[in-house]
């Protein structure tokens, strides 16, 4: 079969979620292959990990310009790798970052891009790849005509499922270009850390609108998303009050969100958050308002006081982990 490459994205010594998802996807394309880069001494380690989500090899570069430098350094790498390895397809994660990777690497190979993928199968002519366009209007199935076809695709798009493979750990030494070094890190500002999930890898997304009233009481959708084990959202009305951070926006101009669980308190449903969250495989709704966009989108809603409905919730939830 083929060789799919993943690029990897890691933390902490391991392999994050994401990475873990695609490894999933590419074995429906043909043999995964692992792009490992930056990960120092924990290489090997994370190596075994990719290894049981199906990574045949594990393509590893180390080099300090990796951190010391902004997106291009990994791509040279992932170019030199493509053009070595001939892959059928490349799969990349949908971030801000991943997105940038995957552009600058899709020009260098003159081939095509698909961008925010929520599902890629094998086609009779190379991957075939469904995206949510248009605030997730409409559902399109898109395939690359032109190049080895790179796909981002958008986290919680799927389940990791493990499945044993080599994992062989092949080290690489890249050549890095003039533009590698054109834009240098200077400075990095630890971001505030908590014990809930990134918000865009969450399972379980809990929401909060301008129905919350103010930031205090953001501290009843924070309940009910930890009785969870889940990631606080909020929308621009309630992000733009200076309720919460704008780095939990859900929303066209926030962050979009693919979680298995959305729940949605205080949110009218305006386009603007929806285009964020409409690709959630279920969609829970409590508003007070029965008339509230948001409830033409909802799996489940409830008309009521959140301050009401959440905290009897957040109980029952807490009970019957207990």
């Amino acid at each position: 079969m083929s060789e799919i490459l993943v690029l990897v994205d890691h933390a902490d010594g391991a392999a994050r979620k994401p990475a873990l998802e695609l490894l999933t996807l590419a074995r429906c394309l043909g043999t995964p292959s692992a792009v490992l880069l930056g990960a120092g001494d924990a290489a090997a380690s994370i190596a075994a990990q990719l290894g049981e989500y199906g990574a045949q090899k594990v393509y590893s570069a180390n080099a300090g310009e990796f951190g010391d430098y902004l997106v291009v350094p990994k791509v040279d790498a992932l170019e030199q790798i493509a053009q070595r390895a001939c892959p059928a397809a490349i799969l990349v994660t949908s971030s801000a970052e991943g997105k940038e990777i995957a552009a600058r690497l899709a020009l260098r190979l003159g081939s095509g891009l698909i961008t925010d993928a929520v599902d890629v199968e094998a086609g009779e002519n190379g991957p075939v790849a469904t995206q949510s366009v248009f605030a997730a209007t409409f559902t399109v199935r898109s395939s690359v005509t032109r190049g080895t076809p790179v796909i981002t695709v958008k986290p919680n798009t799927t389940s990791p499922e493990p499945a044993s493979a080599a994992g062989t750990l092949e080290e690489v030494t890249v050549a890095f270009s003039e533009a590698a070094t054109g834009t240098t890190v200077v400075s990095r500002t630890a971001r505030k850390t908590s014990n809930r999930p990134e918000l865009t890898e969450a399972a379980i997304v809990v929401s909060g609108g301008r129905g919350v009233g103010s930031a205090e009481s953001f501290s009843v959708i924070e309940a009910l998303a930890d009785s969870l084990d889940a990631a606080v959202g909020a929308s621009r009305a309630a992000v733009d009050a200076g309720w919460y951070p704008h780095s939990n926006q859900v929303g066209q101009t926030g962050k979009t969100v693919s979680p298995q669980l959305y729940i949605a308190n205080g949110i009218s449903g305006a386009i603007q958050h929806r285009a964020g969250m409409q690709t959630s495989k279920t969609i829970v709704a409590v508003n007070k308002d029965p008339e509230a966009p948001i409830f033409d989108l909802v799996d489940f809603g409830v008309i009521g006081d959140l301050f009401e409905t959440l905290p009897q919730l957040t109980t029952e939830i807490t009970a019957r982990k207990g």
